[in-house]
């Protein structure tokens, strides 16, 4: 760990170690049950109550404090403007590989956060409702490179979180199945003005594209007030993808609805190729084309050591 004498004064970042991160809980009581804990945690990735008072409750202390100050900042920027003060919606983006558990990161900060009293009504959306369906990925060319960023509808996206910031008082947003692998017809899910929302996602601190005549357009990002990136070594990224993989095989791919039926059949050794396979075609190259690339675009890097645990962080310098 670096120790404040250690820090490198022209980093963005102050580095801590686990235990040096969880003193900053300040001693906060423990808030969750070991049921809720249990029923938080991902496939693989299996939370204790250790983990959330050493990681998650220092997390969301600090988020508290983010949130009343950006509310008084906005509260100061509007009696300046002469303008009628009205809630702003808090966002928070979550980005990171596929299976190192960013999932699970925003479950549990979802039901941290409810506890604290600037925060009581915390909604959770995830990118996937913004991929295209299938039929139109079919159509431009995209099945195999679905979960990169231009697999998304990213206009959709950007108007759902532009009306999230401005107040509306419900937003409604797609809805996708990871049984049918594909967006759900006709259904969606609706954000009420809530205090805190949400954003899970593969790409969500992607940097904004430039348009012609070099101008900068619009990011995800930009809508966000904090932004967390779960980071851990490639090899162990890889090697969750597959165990999650191989526990899929024997859960959801058994049920006949499922899109990935085909795989519930395969061999020990068929199922480990098929997603070691999946794994280096498409979600490592997804890896180092575009989501890690944007780690350094997060305030707070959450870094995991091989059992899934939280080993350090990295918190942005305002």
């Amino acid at each position: 760990m670096s120790s404040a004498a250690t820090q490198d004064p022209l980093s963005p970042y102050v580095e801590l170690d686990r235990e040096d991160w969880a003193r900053l809980r300040d001693h906060h009581p423990l808030v969750l049950r070991p049921e809720e804990v249990s029923r938080l945690s991902g496939l693989v990735e299996r939370l204790d109550i250790t983990e959330i008072e050493q990681v998650y409750l220092p997390l969301s202390r600090l988020l508290s404090f983010y949130v009343e100050a950006t509310s008084a900042l906005h509260g100061v920027t509007t009696d300046f403007l002469g303008e009628r003060r009205d809630k702003v919606p808090f966002v928070i983006g979550v980005a990171g590989s596929v299976a190192v558990g960013k999932s699970t990161t925003s479950r549990v900060l979802r039901e941290l956060l409810v506890r604290w009293p600037s925060t009581p009504h915390v909604a959770l959306i995830t990118t996937d409702g913004f991929l295209y369906p299938n039929a139109e990925l079919e159509r431009r060319g995209l099945m195999t490179r679905k979960g990169f960023p231009e697999s998304y509808d990213r206009a959709a996206l950007l108007q759902f979180l532009a009306l999230v910031k401005a107040g509306m008082p419900e937003v409604s947003a797609p809805v996708y199945s990871h049984l049918a692998y594909d967006i759900v017809p006709g259904e969606t899910v609706t954000v009420t003005h809530p205090d805190v929302l949400i954003v899970e996602g593969l790409n969500v601190l992607q940097a904004p594209s430039a348009k012609s005549g070099g101008a900068a357009s619009v990011a995800v990002s930009d809508y966000f007030d904090f932004s967390v990136y779960v980071d851990a070594d490639v090899a162990d990224i890889r090697r969750w993808y597959v165990e999650r993989f191989l526990r899929l095989r024997e859960t959801s791919f058994v049920n006949p609805s499922s899109y990935f039926h085909r795989y519930a059949s395969l061999s020990d050794d068929e199922a480990q190729e098929t997603a070691l396979r999946i794994w280096r075609d498409i979600n490592l190259v997804n890896l180092v084309e575009n989501v890690e690339p944007t780690r350094n675009r997060a305030t707070l890097v959450l870094t995991k050591g091989a059992d899934h645990g939280v080993m350090s962080v990295r918190l942005r310098k305002l």
